[in-house]
């Protein structure tokens, strides 16, 4: 594949409902409607937007913290810098959402609901998402997630106050499928961690990839992350003699890649795949010089600009990774939005008219802009730094696009493809 390329997928994959072409924003008041949450708390709104921020300083995805930390503080400070919302600046209170071994997501949910929070962003792990989901939506509070890619939230009940900017495995499982064939790939092996989102790509990805003629060298292998060893599961992988190892997982990938190489199907020797959970710049530290070069990794959202990686690094100079800081960024900015339009900082107002935000009228890419639009009593399409996000009727991004990367010689990664589409809905 080619830098800038839209892929279409075949006509296998796309009877899976998923079609990758250029597609363009819609939406309508019926949309809108079917969207709005029905809950049935009351909305304590104060005048002043105060967002939760759970996402992981420690634990398994805790490389992702610093990036999606550094979006949402990045576009709190472009807010404020506009104004603030209805007049009074933003307040965000930080937390560590841990991993699913803990129960640190579940305490800071908690704590931040006391502190009367009107929407919580994160968390970034599916599976933490899932710990403390119900008590936010149930509370009234909107939970908006940037990184979230479990199939299990698009029908999740959930009284329309859950949102993402991270579209569902249901599109990084077909790229992913699409990726490897034209790599030539005929019998791969895939190893996933078991939690919601794990098994669920893990799923999407086998679907797509014998939907349209290949064949998995075996069931997906699924593990535990906590596990001592991998040893047992990769000696799976390797007897199934596969022509590509699929590896979806979090911090504990890197003992895996380990583990491949010490039984002989390393990266050197056969095709790796990564996805959004383990695609980072640090994964080859500690590892053979050059033993990356060639794996492939699939990242949700556009390239990251050269302007958003400086405005990033202003605000956290030791960054590495970038992945989801987009994504976190949109977040803070479609919620400021949506309070803006509702003129009311109550979280279920705001979750309300999410759809309207990014669907409906001319197109505006920050804050600053689309307020002025409001104001003016125009309508407006909030098309963020990862992308356009058109929300659908279960809070997901009916649009989006897949990044496609591979490692060099140095074991750091850099920008193929990017394959742009529209994402079913449910899961």
């Amino acid at each position: 594949m080619t830098m800038g390329t839209t892929v279409k997928i075949g006509a296998a994959l796309a009877a899976s409902a998923l079609v990758l072409t250029a597609c363009s924003s819609g939406s309508s008041e019926e949309t809108a409607a079917s969207a709005a949450p029905s809950s049935s708390a009351s909305c304590e709104a104060d005048g002043t937007l105060k967002l939760g921020a759970i996402l992981p300083q420690t634990g398994s995805l805790s490389y992702l913290g610093p990036p999606e930390f550094a979006g949402v503080d990045l576009a709190i400070a472009e807010v404020n810098d506009a104004g603030g919302v209805l007049g009074e600046q933003v307040e965000v209170f930080r937390a560590d959402s841990g991993d699913t071994t803990t129960s640190i997501a579940v305490t800071a949910a908690d704590e931040q609901l006391q502190r009367g929070v009107d929407a919580i962003i994160g968390a970034a792990s599916s599976g933490v998402s899932l710990t403390f989901i119900d008590k936010v939506t149930q509370a009234g509070v909107l939970q908006f997630s940037p990184a979230n890619t479990g199939l299990v939230f698009s029908d999740y009940p959930d009284t329309g106050l859950y949102f993402r900017t991270a579209p569902s495995d249901l599109f990084q499982g077909a790229v992913l499928a699409e990726v490897a064939a034209s790599d030539g790939i005929t019998k791969p092996a895939v190893l996933a961690l078991q939690d919601a989102y794990g098994e669920g790509l893990a799923g999407s990805f086998a679907d797509n990839f014998t939907a349209a003629g290949g064949t998995l060298a075996l069931d997906p292998v699924i593990y535990d992350p906590q596990a001592p060893s991998f040893e047992a599961e990769v000696g799976q992988a390797k007897a199934s003699d596969p022509d590509a190892v699929v590896l979806i997982g979090f911090e504990e990938s890197k003992k895996i890649v380990q583990e491949l190489i010490k039984q002989g199907i390393g990266p050197d020797k056969v095709q790796l795949y990564l996805v959004d959970g383990n695609l980072s710049q640090t994964l080859g530290d500690g590892l053979p010089d050059g033993i990356l070069e060639g794996a492939k990794g699939t990242q949700p959202g556009v390239e990251t600009s050269d302007e958003l990686r400086a405005a990033l690094l202003e605000i956290d100079p030791e960054l590495v990774d970038f992945n989801y800081a987009p994504e976190s960024y949109d977040a803070v900015t479609t919620i400021a939005l949506g309070a803006e339009l509702a003129q009311s900082d109550c979280g279920a107002d705001i979750a309300a008219v999410l759809v309207e935000v990014t669907n409906n009228g001319a197109e505006c890419t920050n804050f600053a802009d689309c307020k002025a639009k409001i104001d003016a009593g125009e309508d407006f399409n909030y098309n963020g730094q990862s992308g356009p996000i058109s929300f659908d009727e279960n809070g997901d991004p009916s649009e989006a696009t897949m990044g496609v990367y591979i490692y060099r010689a140095d074991n750091q990664y850099a920008s193929e493809d990017f394959v742009s589409g529209q994402v079913p809905s449910g899961s």
